[in-house]
Protein backbone atom coordinates (compact mmCIF):
# COMPACT_ATOMS: atom_id res chain seq x y z
CA UNK A 1 0.00 0.00 0.00
CA UNK A 2 1.22 3.57 -0.82
CA UNK A 3 1.61 6.03 2.07
CA UNK A 4 -1.26 8.42 1.29
CA UNK A 5 -0.54 11.77 -0.36
CA UNK A 6 -1.93 13.42 3.21
CA UNK A 7 1.71 12.06 4.69
CA UNK A 8 2.86 15.01 6.67
CA UNK A 9 6.09 16.40 5.79
CA UNK A 10 9.04 15.71 8.65
CA UNK A 11 9.20 18.67 10.44
CA UNK A 12 12.04 20.28 12.23
CA UNK A 13 13.99 18.60 14.62
CA UNK A 14 12.04 15.41 13.99
CA UNK A 15 13.99 12.30 15.38
CA UNK A 16 11.10 9.68 16.01
CA UNK A 17 8.60 8.46 14.12
CA UNK A 18 5.31 6.16 14.40
CA UNK A 19 4.25 4.56 11.07
CA UNK A 20 0.90 2.90 11.16
CA UNK A 21 0.23 -0.03 8.87
CA UNK A 22 -2.55 1.48 6.72
CA UNK A 23 0.55 4.45 5.75
CA UNK A 24 -0.47 6.98 8.71
CA UNK A 25 2.73 8.83 9.67
CA UNK A 26 3.36 10.27 12.90
CA UNK A 27 6.28 12.46 13.49
CA UNK A 28 8.09 13.24 16.77
CA UNK A 29 11.05 13.50 18.75
CA UNK A 30 12.94 9.74 19.58
CA UNK A 31 14.51 9.26 23.01
CA UNK A 32 15.72 6.01 24.52
CA UNK A 33 16.71 3.54 22.39
CA UNK A 34 18.09 4.04 19.04
CA UNK A 35 16.35 2.09 16.30
CA UNK A 36 13.35 0.55 15.10
CA UNK A 37 10.47 -1.66 16.65
CA UNK A 38 7.19 -3.15 15.06
CA UNK A 39 4.41 -4.00 17.25
CA UNK A 40 0.52 -3.46 18.19
CA UNK A 41 -0.01 -0.09 19.37
CA UNK A 42 -2.21 0.68 22.27
CA UNK A 43 -3.44 3.27 24.87
CA UNK A 44 -3.21 3.15 28.77
CA UNK A 45 -5.39 5.35 31.03
CA UNK A 46 -2.98 4.91 33.78
CA UNK A 47 -1.69 8.60 35.72
CA UNK A 48 1.21 6.64 37.59
CA UNK A 49 3.62 3.25 37.42
CA UNK A 50 5.23 3.55 33.74
CA UNK A 51 7.88 1.93 34.61
CA UNK A 52 5.69 -0.85 35.66
CA UNK A 53 3.95 -0.90 32.18
CA UNK A 54 6.88 -1.16 30.34
CA UNK A 55 8.48 -4.09 32.18
CA UNK A 56 4.82 -6.31 32.12
CA UNK A 57 5.38 -8.80 30.18
CA UNK A 58 2.08 -8.79 28.96
CA UNK A 59 2.98 -5.60 27.10
CA UNK A 60 5.45 -7.92 24.97
CA UNK A 61 5.06 -6.75 21.16
CA UNK A 62 3.26 -3.82 22.06
CA UNK A 63 3.66 0.36 21.46
CA UNK A 64 2.31 1.79 24.44
CA UNK A 65 0.56 5.10 23.93
CA UNK A 66 0.12 6.88 27.40
CA UNK A 67 -2.93 9.01 27.78
CA UNK A 68 -1.58 10.67 30.71
CA UNK A 69 0.94 13.43 29.15
CA UNK A 70 3.64 13.74 32.57
CA UNK A 71 5.15 10.49 31.48
CA UNK A 72 9.06 10.28 32.54
CA UNK A 73 9.12 12.68 35.64
CA UNK A 74 9.67 10.85 38.22
CA UNK A 75 12.49 8.86 36.58
CA UNK A 76 13.02 5.31 36.67
CA UNK A 77 14.63 2.67 39.69
CA UNK A 78 15.20 -0.97 40.05
CA UNK A 79 12.74 -2.00 42.12
CA UNK A 80 9.60 -1.01 40.57
CA UNK A 81 10.37 -3.41 37.30
CA UNK A 82 7.81 -6.30 37.46
CA UNK A 83 9.96 -8.55 35.35
CA UNK A 84 13.28 -9.12 33.74
CA UNK A 85 12.39 -10.20 30.51
CA UNK A 86 10.60 -7.94 27.17
CA UNK A 87 8.09 -5.95 27.90
CA UNK A 88 6.58 -3.09 26.12
CA UNK A 89 9.09 -2.74 22.48
CA UNK A 90 8.43 1.23 22.86
CA UNK A 91 5.89 4.24 24.16
CA UNK A 92 4.49 7.70 22.91
CA UNK A 93 4.19 10.40 25.12
CA UNK A 94 2.87 13.65 24.80
CA UNK A 95 5.21 16.10 26.41
CA UNK A 96 9.17 15.74 26.42
CA UNK A 97 10.99 13.90 29.23
CA UNK A 98 11.42 16.49 32.24
CA UNK A 99 14.61 15.75 34.24
CA UNK A 100 13.47 13.21 37.38
CA UNK A 101 12.04 14.88 40.43
CA UNK A 102 11.22 11.80 42.92
CA UNK A 103 13.29 10.89 46.02
CA UNK A 104 13.15 7.66 44.50
CA UNK A 105 14.41 8.21 41.28
CA UNK A 106 17.68 6.19 40.44
CA UNK A 107 18.11 7.35 36.63
CA UNK A 108 16.31 9.40 34.43
CA UNK A 109 13.18 7.92 32.17
CA UNK A 110 15.14 8.14 28.45
CA UNK A 111 18.66 6.67 29.96
CA UNK A 112 16.61 3.39 31.21
CA UNK A 113 14.86 3.29 27.91
CA UNK A 114 17.93 3.25 26.31
CA UNK A 115 19.65 0.70 28.42
CA UNK A 116 16.46 -1.98 27.87
CA UNK A 117 16.59 -1.53 24.45
CA UNK A 118 13.27 0.50 24.53
CA UNK A 119 12.18 3.17 21.95
CA UNK A 120 10.56 6.05 23.25
CA UNK A 121 8.26 9.16 21.06
CA UNK A 122 7.66 12.23 22.65
CA UNK A 123 5.76 15.37 21.28
CA UNK A 124 3.17 13.70 20.19
CA UNK A 125 -1.19 14.34 20.10
CA UNK A 126 -1.79 11.56 21.79
CA UNK A 127 -5.27 12.31 22.01
CA UNK A 128 -5.88 12.08 18.28
CA UNK A 129 -3.80 8.93 18.45
CA UNK A 130 -6.13 7.65 21.10
CA UNK A 131 -9.35 8.50 19.11
CA UNK A 132 -8.04 6.79 16.16
CA UNK A 133 -7.40 3.47 18.26
CA UNK A 134 -10.95 3.59 19.81
CA UNK A 135 -12.58 3.98 16.43
CA UNK A 136 -10.48 2.00 14.26
CA UNK A 137 -9.26 -0.80 16.50
CA UNK A 138 -5.46 -1.17 17.86
CA UNK A 139 -3.02 -1.22 14.63
CA UNK A 140 0.10 -2.63 13.82
CA UNK A 141 3.06 0.00 13.53
CA UNK A 142 6.97 0.63 13.85
CA UNK A 143 8.33 3.10 16.30
CA UNK A 144 11.72 4.43 15.38
CA UNK A 145 14.47 6.48 16.61
CA UNK A 146 17.06 7.98 14.52
CA UNK A 147 18.98 11.03 16.09
CA UNK A 148 20.29 12.67 12.64
CA UNK A 149 16.54 12.67 11.38
CA UNK A 150 17.34 9.86 8.55
CA UNK A 151 14.03 7.38 8.16
CA UNK A 152 13.58 5.43 5.53
CA UNK A 153 9.16 5.42 5.09
CA UNK A 154 8.47 3.03 2.83
CA UNK A 155 10.92 0.14 4.13
CA UNK A 156 9.26 1.02 8.04
CA UNK A 157 5.41 1.08 6.12
CA UNK A 158 6.77 -2.28 4.82
CA UNK A 159 7.51 -4.05 7.85
CA UNK A 160 4.20 -2.70 9.88
CA UNK A 161 2.14 -3.81 6.55
CA UNK A 162 3.82 -7.61 6.83
CA UNK A 163 3.82 -8.04 10.56
CA UNK A 164 1.58 -10.51 11.38
CA UNK A 165 -0.29 -8.93 14.53
CA UNK A 166 -1.30 -10.43 17.82
CA UNK A 167 -3.85 -12.67 16.60
CA UNK A 168 -2.93 -16.22 16.84
CA UNK A 169 0.53 -15.56 18.36
CA UNK A 170 2.03 -17.38 20.90
CA UNK A 171 4.39 -15.26 23.08
CA UNK A 172 4.36 -16.93 26.49
CA UNK A 173 7.45 -18.98 25.46
CA UNK A 174 9.48 -15.54 24.77
CA UNK A 175 8.84 -14.12 27.63
CA UNK A 176 8.66 -17.09 30.26
CA UNK A 177 11.54 -18.08 32.85
CA UNK A 178 13.70 -20.87 30.99
CA UNK A 179 14.17 -23.14 34.82
CA UNK A 180 12.10 -23.73 37.61
CA UNK A 181 12.47 -21.42 40.52
CA UNK A 182 11.70 -21.19 44.05
CA UNK A 183 10.18 -17.48 44.95
CA UNK A 184 11.86 -15.99 47.37
CA UNK A 185 10.76 -12.28 47.43
CA UNK A 186 8.48 -10.81 49.95
CA UNK A 187 6.41 -7.47 50.18
CA UNK A 188 7.80 -4.02 49.33
CA UNK A 189 7.52 -1.73 52.32
CA UNK A 190 8.89 2.30 51.97
CA UNK A 191 11.98 3.12 53.28
CA UNK A 192 12.53 -1.19 53.75
CA UNK A 193 12.78 -2.44 50.15
CA UNK A 194 11.64 -6.04 49.72
CA UNK A 195 11.42 -8.37 52.01
CA UNK A 196 12.20 -11.95 51.80
CA UNK A 197 10.12 -14.77 52.16
CA UNK A 198 10.31 -17.81 54.22
CA UNK A 199 10.79 -21.52 53.31
CA UNK A 200 8.34 -23.09 55.71
CA UNK A 201 7.13 -26.15 54.66
CA UNK A 202 3.97 -25.71 56.59
CA UNK A 203 2.50 -23.70 54.02
CA UNK A 204 0.35 -23.91 51.30
CA UNK A 205 2.43 -24.47 48.65
CA UNK A 206 1.99 -23.32 45.25
CA UNK A 207 2.88 -24.14 41.42
CA UNK A 208 2.87 -21.28 39.84
CA UNK A 209 2.72 -21.48 36.05
CA UNK A 210 4.79 -18.17 33.94
CA UNK A 211 3.46 -17.55 30.90
CA UNK A 212 5.18 -13.69 31.33
CA UNK A 213 4.05 -13.02 34.72
CA UNK A 214 4.59 -9.87 36.92
CA UNK A 215 6.80 -10.73 40.00
CA UNK A 216 4.39 -8.59 42.05
CA UNK A 217 1.55 -11.24 42.16
CA UNK A 218 4.29 -13.98 43.24
CA UNK A 219 4.76 -11.93 46.41
CA UNK A 220 0.77 -11.39 46.60
CA UNK A 221 0.82 -15.11 46.90
CA UNK A 222 3.68 -14.86 49.25
CA UNK A 223 1.88 -12.19 51.33
CA UNK A 224 -1.54 -14.03 51.38
CA UNK A 225 0.07 -17.20 53.21
CA UNK A 226 2.08 -19.32 50.42
CA UNK A 227 5.36 -20.29 49.49
CA UNK A 228 5.74 -20.23 45.72
CA UNK A 229 7.97 -22.50 43.24
CA UNK A 230 7.64 -21.17 39.50
CA UNK A 231 7.83 -23.16 36.57
CA UNK A 232 8.22 -22.42 32.84
CA UNK A 233 4.96 -21.80 30.50
CA UNK A 234 5.47 -25.65 29.03
CA UNK A 235 5.57 -27.21 32.12
CA UNK A 236 4.17 -30.37 31.59
CA UNK A 237 1.31 -32.17 33.82
CA UNK A 238 4.35 -34.67 35.40
CA UNK A 239 6.40 -31.77 36.43
CA UNK A 240 4.02 -30.15 37.82
CA UNK A 241 2.72 -32.84 39.80
CA UNK A 242 6.29 -33.86 40.93
CA UNK A 243 6.56 -30.77 42.92
CA UNK A 244 3.20 -32.02 44.92
CA UNK A 245 1.60 -28.37 44.77
CA UNK A 246 -1.86 -27.71 47.05
CA UNK A 247 -2.85 -25.14 44.16
CA UNK A 248 -1.57 -24.08 40.83
CA UNK A 249 -1.36 -20.71 40.04
CA UNK A 250 -2.00 -19.40 35.82
CA UNK A 251 -0.14 -16.35 35.46
CA UNK A 252 -0.92 -13.61 33.15
CA UNK A 253 0.92 -12.99 29.55
CA UNK A 254 0.99 -11.79 26.19
CA UNK A 255 0.08 -12.80 22.83
CA UNK A 256 -4.03 -14.96 21.79
CA UNK A 257 -4.62 -17.22 24.64
CA UNK A 258 -5.82 -19.84 22.21
CA UNK A 259 -2.37 -19.51 20.57
CA UNK A 260 -0.10 -20.49 24.31
CA UNK A 261 -3.25 -22.58 24.71
CA UNK A 262 -1.96 -25.03 22.22
CA UNK A 263 0.18 -26.68 25.09
CA UNK A 264 -1.13 -25.15 27.60
CA UNK A 265 -4.92 -25.67 27.98
CA UNK A 266 -4.52 -29.47 27.98
CA UNK A 267 -2.43 -29.09 31.20
CA UNK A 268 -5.36 -27.14 32.85
CA UNK A 269 -7.59 -29.39 31.78
CA UNK A 270 -5.97 -32.40 33.62
CA UNK A 271 -5.74 -30.25 36.68
CA UNK A 272 -9.39 -29.57 36.79
CA UNK A 273 -9.93 -33.27 36.04
CA UNK A 274 -7.93 -33.86 38.84
CA UNK A 275 -9.37 -31.42 41.39
CA UNK A 276 -6.34 -29.15 41.75
CA UNK A 277 -7.33 -25.90 43.05
CA UNK A 278 -6.54 -23.56 40.09
CA UNK A 279 -6.63 -19.32 40.06
CA UNK A 280 -5.92 -17.56 37.05
CA UNK A 281 -5.12 -13.81 35.91
CA UNK A 282 -5.13 -12.10 32.95
CA UNK A 283 -4.10 -14.83 30.18
CA UNK A 284 -4.04 -17.29 32.93
CA UNK A 285 -7.79 -16.43 33.05
CA UNK A 286 -8.54 -17.16 29.53
CA UNK A 287 -6.65 -20.29 28.98
CA UNK A 288 -9.01 -21.52 32.07
CA UNK A 289 -11.83 -20.29 30.50
CA UNK A 290 -10.73 -21.89 27.45
CA UNK A 291 -9.79 -25.60 29.37
CA UNK A 292 -13.41 -25.05 31.14
CA UNK A 293 -15.35 -25.14 27.43
CA UNK A 294 -14.95 -21.12 27.12
CA UNK A 295 -14.08 -19.26 23.77
CA UNK A 296 -11.74 -16.17 23.78
CA UNK A 297 -11.70 -13.78 21.30
CA UNK A 298 -9.75 -10.19 20.26
CA UNK A 299 -11.28 -7.12 21.38
CA UNK A 300 -11.66 -4.12 19.11
CA UNK A 301 -9.39 -1.56 21.48
CA UNK A 302 -8.39 -3.76 24.76
CA UNK A 303 -7.77 -2.56 28.17
CA UNK A 304 -5.32 -1.23 29.71
CA UNK A 305 -5.14 1.15 32.82
CA UNK A 306 -5.33 1.70 36.41
CA UNK A 307 -8.68 3.02 36.93
CA UNK A 308 -10.92 0.13 35.56
CA UNK A 309 -14.31 -0.41 37.34
CA UNK A 310 -15.28 -4.51 37.87
CA UNK A 311 -18.75 -5.10 39.26
CA UNK A 312 -18.46 -8.23 41.46
CA UNK A 313 -21.92 -10.20 40.47
CA UNK A 314 -22.06 -12.38 44.11
CA UNK A 315 -23.03 -8.92 46.10
CA UNK A 316 -22.82 -5.98 43.78
CA UNK A 317 -19.51 -4.48 45.47
CA UNK A 318 -17.08 -2.43 42.66
CA UNK A 319 -13.63 -3.24 42.66
CA UNK A 320 -11.41 -0.64 41.15
CA UNK A 321 -8.71 -2.15 38.93
CA UNK A 322 -5.74 -2.32 36.64
CA UNK A 323 -6.36 -4.51 33.44
CA UNK A 324 -4.24 -4.76 29.96
CA UNK A 325 -5.51 -7.18 28.08
CA UNK A 326 -6.46 -7.31 24.18
CA UNK A 327 -8.40 -10.53 24.74
CA UNK A 328 -11.43 -11.74 26.65
CA UNK A 329 -13.12 -14.15 27.55
CA UNK A 330 -16.35 -14.51 25.20
CA UNK A 331 -19.73 -14.14 28.03
CA UNK A 332 -21.92 -14.53 25.04
CA UNK A 333 -21.11 -18.19 25.31
CA UNK A 334 -20.20 -19.24 28.07
CA UNK A 335 -20.84 -23.32 28.93
CA UNK A 336 -23.26 -24.66 31.52
CA UNK A 337 -20.10 -25.65 33.46
CA UNK A 338 -18.36 -21.99 33.61
CA UNK A 339 -20.66 -18.71 35.96
CA UNK A 340 -19.52 -15.38 35.28
CA UNK A 341 -18.27 -14.03 38.70
CA UNK A 342 -16.87 -10.08 37.40
CA UNK A 343 -17.72 -8.39 34.67
CA UNK A 344 -16.64 -4.70 33.14
CA UNK A 345 -18.56 -2.05 34.30
CA UNK A 346 -17.35 0.04 30.66
CA UNK A 347 -18.49 -2.38 28.13
CA UNK A 348 -19.61 -5.56 29.70
CA UNK A 349 -17.10 -8.11 29.20
CA UNK A 350 -16.53 -10.60 31.04
CA UNK A 351 -13.82 -9.98 33.83
CA UNK A 352 -13.93 -13.31 36.05
CA UNK A 353 -15.65 -16.83 35.86
CA UNK A 354 -15.56 -19.88 38.26
CA UNK A 355 -15.74 -23.69 37.18
CA UNK A 356 -18.32 -25.25 38.69
CA UNK A 357 -17.96 -28.15 41.30
CA UNK A 358 -14.01 -27.06 40.83
CA UNK A 359 -12.26 -25.08 43.35
CA UNK A 360 -11.52 -23.22 40.33
CA UNK A 361 -11.55 -19.59 39.21
CA UNK A 362 -10.15 -16.38 37.19
CA UNK A 363 -9.86 -12.91 36.89
CA UNK A 364 -9.20 -10.76 33.84
CA UNK A 365 -8.15 -7.51 35.85
CA UNK A 366 -4.46 -7.57 38.04
CA UNK A 367 -5.40 -7.45 41.57
CA UNK A 368 -1.16 -7.90 42.08
CA UNK A 369 -1.06 -4.00 40.64
CA UNK A 370 -2.58 -2.37 43.73
CA UNK A 371 -5.90 -0.39 42.41
CA UNK A 372 -8.17 1.04 44.68
CA UNK A 373 -5.54 0.19 46.21
CA UNK A 374 -6.39 -3.02 47.92
CA UNK A 375 -9.85 -3.80 46.70
CA UNK A 376 -9.15 -7.28 44.72
CA UNK A 377 -6.03 -8.05 47.45
CA UNK A 378 -8.81 -10.95 49.05
CA UNK A 379 -8.42 -13.22 46.17
CA UNK A 380 -5.53 -14.33 46.60
CA UNK A 381 -6.34 -14.95 50.12
CA UNK A 382 -9.50 -16.78 48.73
CA UNK A 383 -7.07 -18.50 46.37
CA UNK A 384 -4.29 -19.83 49.90
CA UNK A 385 -7.60 -19.68 51.67
CA UNK A 386 -8.96 -23.09 49.82
CA UNK A 387 -6.11 -24.91 49.80
CA UNK A 388 -5.41 -27.59 51.77
CA UNK A 389 -2.43 -27.49 53.95
CA UNK A 390 0.34 -29.96 54.02
CA UNK A 391 0.27 -32.88 57.62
Amino acid sequence: MAIPATTPAQPDGATGVLVLADGTVVWGKGFGHVGEAVGEVCFNTAMTGYQEVMTDPSYAAQIVTFTFPHIGNVGANFEDVESKVDGAVGCVVRHSVTPSSNFRAEQEFGDWLAAKGRIGLSGVDTRALTRRIRMQGAPNAVIAHAPDGKFDIPALLRRAQDWPGLEGMDLATKVSRHAQEDWGGGYWELGKGYGRADDDTAKPHVVAIDYGSKDNIFRNLVKAGARVTVVPAQTSLEGIEALKPDGVFLSNGPGDPAATGEYAVPTIRALLDKDMPVFGICLGHQMLGLAAGARTSKMHQGHRGANHPVKRLADGVVEITSMNHGFAVDNTALPEGVKETHVSLFDGSNCGISVKGKKAFGVQYHPEASPGPQDSFYLFEKFVGMLEKPE
